[in-house]
């Protein structure tokens, strides 16, 4: 009996699931946000092709997003709630997949390069928004139902960390 070549998205399954493995090895005990979201950002950055600006922007007042930890090029420093796909992803609550964000006339363009985005949105254990997780690929159509159900496995990684008390002394 011969083996079947493994087909795309059998390796495309195989792939995510050796990188959530390592981030839930680097980030298990981690409490601090930023820390995490760092580590999520580097690790996503450098272990999944496609994928060439990742990071994320922080809820850091009603209807306003600010950025976060980061891979790749600059990236706008705030995203008003009604602006952009991450703003749609935060206002909706849903994650966001755009197959060409050149055909949408309410995209913001950080990078001229980006033709595809996924922006994933992460809460708390209460349900309270507090960061989007996007990514962009130069690629169109990159993005897949099996990166959302990936992504979301990975944003709620955060969950932990917005579930402790603030550090003393705060």
């Amino acid at each position: 009996m011969t083996g079947r070549p493994e087909t795309r998205t059998a390796a495309k399954e195989r792939r995510f699931q050796e990188v959530a493995g390592r981030l839930r090895a680097l980030v298990g005990r981690e409490r601090d946000e930023i820390a995490v979201m760092a580590t999520i950002a580097c690790e996503l950055a450098r272990s999944l092709d496609g994928f060439h600006w990742v990071g994320f922007y922080r809820v850091t007042e009603p209807g306003l997003l600010k950025i976060g930890p980061y891979q790749g090029a600059h990236g706008c420093l705030s995203i008003p709630f009604s602006r952009g796909v991450c703003g749609r992803c935060a206002t909706t609550r849903q994650t966001q997949i755009v197959a060409d964000v050149t055909l949408i006339p309410w995209h913001i363009a950080c990078s001229s390069t980006t033709r595809s985005e996924i922006v994933v949105p992460a809460f708390d254990d209460a349900g309270n928004l507090r960061a989007v997780l996007d990514v962009d690929s130069g690629l169109p159509a990159h993005f897949d139902a099996a990166d959302q159900r990936f992504l979301e496995e990975i944003c709620a990684l955060l969950r932990p960390c917005w579930g402790a008390p603030p550090p003393a002394g705060a």
